[in-house]
């Protein structure tokens, strides 16, 4: 398995796992099957409904058709850098820095797409408006995942963005927010000082210390916590952790 080691918001790099080609391509199959369908479905929806008004159909076509366009943009800054493609094969978008990417990072991937797999061009061949050989840029985006050293296509190394392997790891997971138990109380206000992404990133690190046993990594990411935000803890590293992901969440909500 290829890992990747990124730079965190708390300067400790962290292991990721890159996505295989394989588990991009059937996500990206599952997603293309989707919006064919979706277009069929619409195609014989509107036909029925505008038999006799061209000029309505075809506004109503470019009206429709706009879910389709905008499907993974929607999806992946709606489901947290997940398509239904990447979600059924347990992959995700993330930023270089193991955070959640912003709005314009996902905005610039999805503009991008019509770069990696300009359809456009094949279009144009097809139709004799351009030289044969021009095909070649329609496999830019699967070149530069297989050539990259993160499986990046364009689009991913312009926005800053990688694709990870999360295997069977649930969404709810990959957020900040965490349940609390009934009159939970905080007990460090400083730790609204960390951003979202810091703490998303804090919440990857606590799953993968449980999943790993590796306490190093806690200890080291408590005392770098605890000297950012000038806190003073005798808790154990993990248990310190776990209460500022509780915290950040209580005063979030409150």
């Amino acid at each position: 398995m290829q890992l990747v080691k990124l730079d965190t918001g708390f300067n400790i790099e962290i292991d990721f796992a890159i996505t295989p080609f394989h588990k991009r391509l059937f996500a990206w199959a599952i997603d293309v099957l989707l919006i064919f369908a979706y277009y069929w479905l619409i195609s014989k929806l509107l036909s029925s409904v505008y038999q006799h008004s061209n000029l309505i159909a075809e506004w109503a076509w470019i009206v429709a058709s706009m879910p389709a366009l905008f499907y993974h943009l929607i999806c992946e800054i709606a489901m947290n850098g997940q398509s239904i493609g990447k979600k059924a094969m347990s992959i995700q978008v993330i930023s270089e820095d193991g955070g959640q990417p912003s709005l314009s990072q996902y905005l610039i991937r999805w503009m991008f797409r019509s770069i990696d797999l300009p359809i456009i061009v094949f279009a144009a061949v097809a139709y004799g408006q351009l030289p044969w050989w021009c095909m070649i840029f329609l496999f830019a985006g699967i070149g530069c995942v297989i050539i990259t050293p993160s499986s990046q296509r364009i689009g991913d190394l312009v926005a800053g963005t990688i694709i990870i392997d999360r295997k069977n790891r649930t969404s709810w997971q990959d957020t900040v927010f965490t349940e609390l138990e009934t009159g939970y109380l905080p007990k460090y206000p400083q730790v609204m000082q960390l951003s979202d992404k810091d703490v998303n990133t804090l919440k990857s690190i606590i799953g993968s210390v449980k999943k790993n046993n590796n306490y190093d990594l806690s200890m080291r990411i408590a005392e770098r916590i605890k000297s950012k935000l000038n806190i003073a803890s005798d808790q154990d590293s993990l248990d310190f952790l776990e209460t500022l992901l509780k915290d950040y969440n209580f005063y979030t909500i409150n």
